[in-house]
């Protein structure tokens, strides 16, 4: 008994240095892609026959700069999670892709740099986060599950994890839909010829008027300039009923009221046939479109998105979309 409770006693501290960042860490350059993939052997017992798993890896990504084995450790915390807000069952889906964060997202995120880094997002479609607490869910101890159902450290030792490692965690969650938890890991290296064939090339400007349509007033306001804006579907509807002129729809997907970004889309195209709309989400394209909340082939920007990305996806729905 005394050596079970030193055992117990040993991981509470882990848990508690991995949140405090003073865990020891040996970072090096990481395929991220074969660490999931190996992963998944892990997650199969744990997270039962109930629960989909779904890959979906950009070959592609960047090797990352990160603890190997703390990392599976995180994962498999965040696919446990996921599984305890599926009891029925349902799709856990994980995903790489390289990203660029620039001065735009940094200055909204505390700690965070601009840079390259590696996203990795585990998404699924589980009862979701209430709003009321969703910013308290890397707190230490703090947890929605019954007595003895969990010490409250699985998801602050994967917060502290990733921001001892230099990274950047964001989530993203509606309440009956799912959650997206995307952990941004900074890139190993980034050898200069690589860096040069990723330059942006110079994105052609224009007249166009766009209505864009996002409940969360920060993301509205890092959007817009001399934009119509609004922050409901019946807001954008009534934008159309009298009858203003814009050129793009530029919608969230998931948004609070009696209207989605799908439904507004389907509004907007029976009053104004040919209208372009382009998408955006906090979830990845992988996980929304088997949530079932989108068709194949539309115009998709996940979040958080930098200046050039926006610039060169609206430029993209204004000219083909």
């Amino acid at each position: 008994m005394i050596a079970a409770a030193s055992r117990r006693g040993a991981e509470l501290t882990r848990r508690l240095l991995a949140f405090a960042r003073k865990q020891p860490l040996e970072p090096r350059e990481t395929d991220v892609n074969a660490l999931i993939v190996n992963a998944q052997k892990l997650f199969r017992p744990a997270l039962g026959e109930q629960v989909e798993v779904e890959v979906s890896l950009d070959e592609h990504a960047w090797p990352a700069l990160v603890d190997p084995t703390q990392l599976t450790t995180a994962l498999l915390n965040l696919a446990v999670n996921s599984r305890d807000a599926m009891p029925k069952g349902g799709k856990l889906t994980l995903e790489t892709r390289n990203v660029a964060l620039d001065e735009t997202y940094t200055h909204s995120h505390a700690e965070a740099a601009p840079g390259d880094y590696v996203m990795i997002a585990v998404s699924d479609t589980g009862s979701g986060i209430p709003a009321a607490i969703r910013d308290k869910i890397f707190d230490p101890f703090f947890s929605t599950k019954g007595v003895g159902k969990g010490t409250g450290l699985g998801l602050s030792m994967v917060y502290g994890f990733v921001k001892q490692s230099g990274g950047q965690i964001d989530v993203y969650s509606e309440e009956g839909l799912g959650t997206s938890i995307k952990l941004y890991l900074p890139r190993a290296s980034a050898p200069e010829e690589v860096a040069e064939a990723a330059a942006p090339s110079l994105i052609e400007g224009g007249m166009e008027t766009i209505l864009v349509v996002e409940d969360d007033a920060l993301v509205r306001r890092s959007v817009t300039t001399q934009i119509i804006s609004v922050g409901s579907g019946a807001e954008a509807l009534e934008v159309v009923e009298r009858g203003d002129s814009f050129d793009l729809l530029f919608t969230d997907v998931i948004m609070p009221g009696s209207i989605n970004g799908r439904e507004l889309a389907d509004e907007v195209l029976k009053r104004r046939p040919g209208m372009k709309v382009l998408f955006t989400s906090g979830y990845t394209e992988d996980a929304i479109f088997h949530h079932g909340r989108l068709d194949p082939g539309v115009l998709l920007l996940a979040k958080p998105y930098s200046k050039a990305e926006i610039a060169r996806m609206i430029r993209h729905a204004l000219t083909t979309g």
